[in-house]
């Protein structure tokens, strides 16, 4: 087992509860769309950024940041933190452009996804489990717990009192003080900022075949919508509900066909 001294990272997208309970006919696009995102913001984690774990809809991660290089460890994460944002939100813009041909729900509201990132800094234990690696200490709880605040918003950045007097303000920004109850631990200053991401578009990213994309978005939903429980077609006669299944089931394998063309082209 190894102490530490790190920064912490946490990013969290909002609205993925809302998101997936209201979209239960669309689970899978939902699903597709949240590790989209998710990918998109890990991409942008460069060294000594660490993942320690992926949190549904959120992602973990930690920086080593030794005696001395504290300030240093702490400026550089959050030079990050901008790049998550932007890639993001781009990835978001070019996910809306590419399943806008797709009528299911999660497909219509992903602009109704938001990113909120936190950090802090304390000391953390690396233990070893097994073949698993985890992260584990005071300072770990802290900025989990931090998920659960009384900011209104659905999108900003917060750091932490001890964060900031390390790293200053992010990009320029002008913070908001607030103080905030943590349970089982003492009230603790913040430092909220509210960015202005504005998306270029040689930000998002190229989407090959949007057209085509589109069209199998259309196939998996009326799939997804046709696999309920035999139950909900009781009401139809036995052939006609044995036909559907057998055409689904045929596009089905054509969209399979085609979805291997389109990822090796």
């Amino acid at each position: 087992m190894q102490i530490l001294r790190a920064v912490l990272v946490m990013l969290d997208i909002s609205g993925y509860t809302r998101f997936v309970k209201f979209h239960s006919t669309s689970l899978l696009h939902a699903e597709e769309i949240i590790t989209e995102l998710l990918e998109a913001v890990i991409d942008k984690a460069e060294y000594p950024l660490t993942i320690a774990k992926l949190e549904g809809d959120a992602v973990f991660l930690y920086a080593e940041s030794p005696a001395g290089e504290e300030a240093a460890a702490a400026t550089d994460v959050s030079r990050q933190i901008d790049g998550m944002f932007t890639a993001f939100y781009a990835r978001e813009q070019a996910l809306v452009e590419c399943r806008h041909g797709c009528v299911c729900e999660a497909c219509q509201n992903i602009q109704q996804l938001k990113l909120k990132a936190f950090l802090h800094t304390g000391e953390i234990a690396i233990k070893q489990i097994r073949q698993f690696t985890e992260v584990a200490g005071q300072d770990v709880i802290l900025i989990h717990r931090l998920l659960k605040n009384s900011i209104p918003a659905r999108e900003y950045i917060l750091f932490t009192a001890p964060f900031h007097a390390l790293a200053g303000d992010y990009a320029g920004h002008t913070p908001e003080r607030r103080a905030e109850t943590v349970t089982d631990f003492d009230p603790l200053d913040v430092l909220v900022y509210y960015p202005n991401i504005a998306v270029q578009p040689e930000d998002i990213p190229a989407v090959r075949g949007t057209e085509l994309a589109a069209r199998l978005n259309r196939y998996s939903f009326a799939r997804m919508l046709l696999r309920r429980p035999r139950s909900e077609f009781n009401h139809l006669p036995a052939t006609r509900v044995n036909l559907i299944e057998y055409l689904i089931d045929g596009i089905a394998s054509g969209v399979n066909v085609l979805r291997q063309q389109f990822t090796r082209g």
